[in-house]
């Protein structure tokens, strides 16, 4: 992925979040307050992220516990289908979190070690989207601890009408942002 690509997409993404949350649709409001505890986007995202992460267990290197490859894939395979057996709550939240934990370095690798953007404005190009990448890193850690967390905050969020769209266009304008920054590289 080159960087243009990964900016564009750190901004696609924002977008669409932020154009969710600024929707004053009541179906799109119920379908959010509902995604926490979704058994159908635990399916999917969950199902998703457990693939994708016993796909890299899959292919670790031998400097990466790749002489244990076998049982930690079978463990971790083992976790994730008790996962949706035993602790069912908040699956949809947590595999959201899991897809945005191992996104997160596809998204950050195409920055690393930039150094041809040499002004301070290029550089700040390159950070627009990397805080995104990291803000969401650093949500997806706390809220895959603390899932119940989403619930909370959309409860929150819809209690006062204006809060959705505030929010809704801060996120937007972010993302607008970034996305437009894609198009300068």
């Amino acid at each position: 992925m080159t960087l243009a690509a990964a900016t564009l997409v750190t901004g696609l993404i924002l977008i669409v979040l932020g154009v969710a949350f600024l929707t004053p649709s009541s179906a799109v409001r119920s379908w959010l307050q509902a995604f926490p505890r979704s058994r159908t986007m635990a399916y999917i995202l969950f199902g998703a992220g457990a693939i994708w992460f016993l796909y890299r267990i899959a292919h670790l290197s031998a400097a990466d516990f790749g002489d244990y490859r076998r049982p930690l894939f079978v463990f971790f395979a083992l976790v994730a289908i008790a996962a949706f057996k035993f602790v069912p709550d908040f699956l949809a939240v947590r595999g959201a979190c899991i897809l945005v934990l191992l996104g997160g370095s596809h998204l950050l690798d195409p920055g690393y070690m930039v150094w041809e953007y040499g002004e301070l404005t290029d550089l700040g190009r390159i950070y627009l989207y990397k805080v995104a990448v990291f803000v969401a890193l650093a949500l997806a850690i706390y809220l895959g601890a603390s899932p119940f967390r989403v619930r909370d905050f959309l409860e929150w969020l819809y209690r006062k009408p204006g809060r959705a769209r505030l929010v809704g266009g801060f996120i937007a304008g972010y993302g607008i942002a970034v996305a437009v920054v894609s198009t300068t590289y």
